[in-house]
């Protein structure tokens, strides 16, 4: 049972590499987006926001050094909304049916997908920071503190993906996905930490910002990352991250019962055809 558990793992994790490394577009449109945002965004505002002396900071750093953890997060959310738009794709397909009649726990077939998933987010988070490098934004990755770094990295990746296979349970159609995407993508990245600290919020007056980017799960993603990669105690951080990630895979787990969502997706009727 366990030799054949690592096959499906091993099979699902290679297809989702190999269609990747199909789709050279992919790596191309991941990097790009947070690297404007780099080049462009952080040259342009670098004297206009200035960072305070605040944990997990010993000194003053440029925009684009703190910016550059809410980026690493950029790579892993839109990632892992691709991977919910690929699970939408095989269930009309009707690949998802088909894996899920598969002689093994519903969850741990599930769990192999979002392993995938989580894998190539944490690939491409990877080629972005080595990119940024290169243009000059180094991160501080050095002894355990890059170990603890790339580990909060998996864990935020896995709890994005997560939540994108909950979002894959009620999709029902592609055509839906972009608006349903642009309700979840932006108001995740742009209402948490990753271009602008929770004091500024708060010293601006924009108390209902300040306060839901306070309960945003990526929101404590992005600080897991930066308070790993200064060494400094990320608090609470960790547990949300690992809770929400948690919680999501068991309500996907629920949705993608054949007894529940595929036969309320029969009754529907085909996809395009009348509800």
């Amino acid at each position: 049972m366990t030799r054949h558990a690592l096959q499906a793992l091993a099979a699902l994790a290679g297809r989702e590499l190999a269609r990747f490394v199909r789709q050279t577009g992919r790596l191309v449109s991941a990097l790009v987006r947070p690297l404007l945002w780099l080049a462009v965004f952080a040259a342009g505002f670098r004297n206009v926001f200035g960072i305070a002396i605040v944990e997990p900071y010993d000194t003053y750093v440029p925009y684009d050094v703190y910016i550059a953890p809410g980026l690493v997060g950029m790579v892993l959310l839109f990632n892992g909304m691709q991977g919910s738009l690929a699970m939408v794709y095989d269930r009309e397909m009707g690949l998802m049916r088909l894996l899920l009649t598969a002689p093994l726990p519903r969850w741990w077939l599930l769990l192999c997908k979002l392993l995938a998933t989580a894998l190539l987010s944490v690939l491409q988070a990877l080629a972005f920071v080595a990119v940024a490098a290169l243009l000059g934004t180094a991160l501080p990755l050095s002894g355990w503190h890059a170990l603890h770094a790339l580990a909060a990295m998996a864990a935020s990746a896995a709890m994005l993906a997560a939540l994108g296979l909950l979002m894959s349970v009620h999709i029902r159609q592609l055509e839906n996905f972009a608006g349903t995407m642009n309700f979840v993508i932006f108001p995740m990245y742009f209402i948490s930490t990753a271009l602008y600290p929770l004091w500024k919020l708060e010293e601006s007056g924009a108390a209902w910002v300040h306060a839901v980017a306070q309960v945003n799960p990526f929101t404590h993603a992005v600080e897991w990352m930066r308070f790993a990669l200064y060494g400094k105690d990320p608090g609470i951080a960790p547990w949300v991250v690992l809770g929400v990630g948690l919680a999501a895979f068991v309500l996907a787990c629920r949705g993608y019962d054949p007894r529940r969502s595929f036969a309320t997706l029969g009754r529907q009727g085909p996809p395009g055809g009348p509800a």
